[in-house]
């Protein structure tokens, strides 16, 4: 029997105690990897008259324990940190990217209050699953792709919900809620956009800033007084939400739609100068790995309007706030990427476009043709490629294909619900699965991709412009297919119609061929072991992708 002395109990139990209180402080929290962590400090008083975003400024550095890496992150005002606009309740998040102790070394604040606040702090950071940040691939096809932190692929098909952050459509109440909503897309897509506005159906008391008498205000020239209970309870509730199911949450400042949503960049009560919510931003939720930005929606088609430089200019600024690599970048009217956004260094790390496609080939080209226009470094994701329903006039099929030739060009797509103008799940939300009826396909193709395809390995091929009807390795193709390839490798293919005899000329090996039929979710092996010239057939479907993949030949026989 094992016995152990009362006294030494004592003992051990004081010494524990004492290896947890350093610096008198209490036992650190356990937080896992890229999981976000906040810390409450406690500052000045402000109330909805006040402007503590012009008034106060807050930056915390944590370090980890091995000396690096370590992160700068910016703190903001949350009210009385629970929802309420009065209080004294300030706040900083930070995501740990490696797991061990992490310590809170320097906290700096121009109020007196704040400064040196909780310095030497301790988080215990532990491991999970969680894959981590989007970062581009730069290795993997100049950049075309992302990657997670962990190495890993996921391929991103977006979705799209303007304003539903109010619950509010066309007739009110729209009956779904914020976390429903984030639940329900993050079943099919990777990515679902939305502004941090009310826009086109705003809520009729909860607004997302505060005007100078501290009346709740859906004018976005007031964007330098973020009211702490809309972003408190709509926009975090969003954004913890998708990072819970590791679904993108892509936050659209300015826009879409109405003049208000329009003016959060424009900021004519601060005298035209948006850094004070650009840097909100940046510190309420620069540290969610599954956050991106898209500075504005369509930001030169309605008014107020913006020009190219002056994105460059809020991209640049925002840029310097953001602590970890959060995607960035801005939207514009139906055309190619404009060449003034590039900058030197780069403020975004990703191409956006809005042109909607029906069709495989024009879907491939557009997206092919714009990672040149924005410098051949950087992901290209068309945000607005195609809407289901009657409001543009796209059907289900229509949506599938288009997503198909985003893919074939080397990039990716988001669609939307669209029953009608400024109706149905792209504006108002409460997504279901039954009504925008591409999702499921959309849902086989990303698995399709991500369980087969090393697409970032790949890149467009093929001059299809030279009507010779062949790309690559294929010939008696016909216009309107496209290729991607890993050359010698992995190649894939895209058809939209029925063609007999297509050839497969094929490198060097042994090559296993399948087959992907999207829009009837049916997938079939062609070959095992094909060589040489492989001959098939492409059957009469719009979005059909073959996969060749060249096999170990040596391992499979062991």
């Amino acid at each position: 029997m094992f016995r152990i002395d009362g006294d030494r109990v004592l003992l051990v139990f004081a010494a524990v105690v004492l290896s947890l209180g350093s610096a008198g402080l209490a036992a650190p929290n356990r937080v896992t990897v890229y999981g976000v962590h906040e810390t409450t400090l406690s500052g000045p008083i402000y109330g909805p008259r006040d402007t503590p975003l012009l008034e106060v400024d807050l930056c915390a550095e944590w370090r980890h324990e091995s000396g690096e890496p370590s992160h700068k992150v910016y703190g903001f005002w949350d009210g009385d940190g629970r929802g309420g606009n009065s209080g004294s309740t300030f706040k900083v998040r930070f995501c740990p990217t490696r797991t061990g102790r992490w310590t809170l070394v320097r906290t700096t604040s121009n109020k007196q209050e704040l400064n040196g606040q909780k310095e030497g702090y301790s988080i215990v950071c532990v491991g999970s699953d969680h894959p981590g940040f989007w970062e581009v691939d730069a290795d993997g096809s100049s950049g075309r792709w992302y990657k997670r932190s962990d190495g890993s692929h996921p391929y991103i098909v977006g979705n799209t919900m303007y304003s539903f952050l109010t619950e509010y459509g066309d007739k009110g109440l729209t009956g779904g809620n914020i976390a429903a909503d984030i639940r329900g897309n993050s079943r099919y897509f990777r990515k679902v956009r939305f502004a941090i506005t009310g826009d086109r159906y705003p809520h009729p008391q909860e607004k997302p800033f505060l005007d100078d008498s501290g009346k709740p205000t859906d004018n976005g020239n007031f964007s330098h007084r973020p009211n702490p209970a809309w972003f408190h309870n709509r926009v975090d509730l969003a954004v913890r939400e998708a990072h819970k199911h590791d679904l993108i949450a892509d936050l659209i400042l300015n826009g879409p739609d109405t003049q208000d949503s329009r003016s959060v960049l424009h900021a004519s009560e601060n005298s035209g100068d948006c850094t004070p919510i650009l840097k909100y931003i940046a510190a309420r939720y620069g540290s969610y790995p599954n956050v991106w930005i898209c500075l504005s929606n369509e930001f030169d088609i309605k008014k107020p309007k913006y020009r190219p430089s002056d994105i460059a200019s809020f991209g640049l600024t925002i840029r310097r706030h953001l602590a970890y690599p959060t995607p960035l970048s801005v939207h514009a009217k139906p055309r190619d990427w404009y060449r003034e956004l590039n900058t030197a260094p780069p403020w975004n790390d990703h191409i956006t476009l809005q042109k909607k496609i029906k069709k495989m080939h024009t879907a491939a080209d557009f997206v092919a043709r714009n990672f040149l226009v924005g410098g051949s470094n950087k992901p290209v994701i068309d945000d607005e490629l195609a809407y289901e329903g009657k409001g543009d006039g796209w059907s289900e099929a229509d949506v599938i294909e288009a997503h198909v030739g985003a893919f074939l060009g080397g990039g990716y797509g988001t669609t939307g619900h669209k029953p009608a103008s400024k109706k149905g799940h792209y504006f108002h939300g409460n997504f279901k699965a039954s009504e925008h009826r591409s999702a499921d396909n959309l849902l086989w193709l990303r698995r399709v991709i991500e369980e087969n395809v090393t697409f970032w390995k790949m890149a467009p091929v093929g001059d299809p412009e030279s009507g010779d009807g062949i790309i690559g390795i294929f010939a008696s193709l016909g216009s309107e297919s496209r290729a991607m390839a890993w050359p010698n490798h992995e190649y894939v293919l895209g058809t939209n119609k029925a063609r007999a005899k297509v050839e497969a000329r094929l490198p060097r090996g042994v090559w296993r061929v399948k087959r992907f039929d999207i829009i009837a979710k049916k997938q079939r092996l062609l070959s095992s072991d094909a060589s040489g010239s492989f001959t098939f057939d492409a059957p009469a479907s719009r979005a059909v992708l073959f996969h060749f993949k060249r096999e170990n030949w040596q391992a499979r026989m062991m």
